[in-house]
């Protein structure tokens, strides 16, 4: 249930920002680099967070398809606010403007066409 609504979260805030520009997130080799390091530190325990690997957690969506089930903007205002979910495992977390910046520009950057 909790996937859902992170889902759901994660794909409004995406949406929102890419229609203004096609996006919005820094898409410079630094930032995506560093939002890859965020995604790796903090979510690649269960989530596929690249182009191409496996999520390690069953049911886990990988992030390159999250932009198919949500506006990717939708996330910006949880990941400030600090993102809960409702299954185990799934830590609480909050991140500073830049690092939402650098996370969701690396996102948008892998979304699968």
């Amino acid at each position: 249930m909790r996937h859902a609504a992170l889902a759901l979260t994660i794909s409004a805030i995406f949406s929102s920002s890419a229609l203004a520009s096609g996006s919005p997130y820094p898409s410079d080799a630094a930032s995506l680099a560093s939002g890859r390091e965020i995604a790796e530190i903090h979510c690649a325990t269960c989530h596929a967070v690249s182009e191409s690997d496996v999520s390690a957690q069953d049911g886990a969506p990988a992030f390159r398809d999250l932009s198919q089930r949500y506006p990717l903007e939708t996330l910006e205002e949880s990941l400030a606010e600090g993102i809960v979910t409702g299954h185990d495992g799934m830590p609480e977390f909050a991140f500073a403007p830049e690092d939402i910046d650098a996370f969701l520009g690396y996102l948008t950057s892998i979304q699968s066409q």
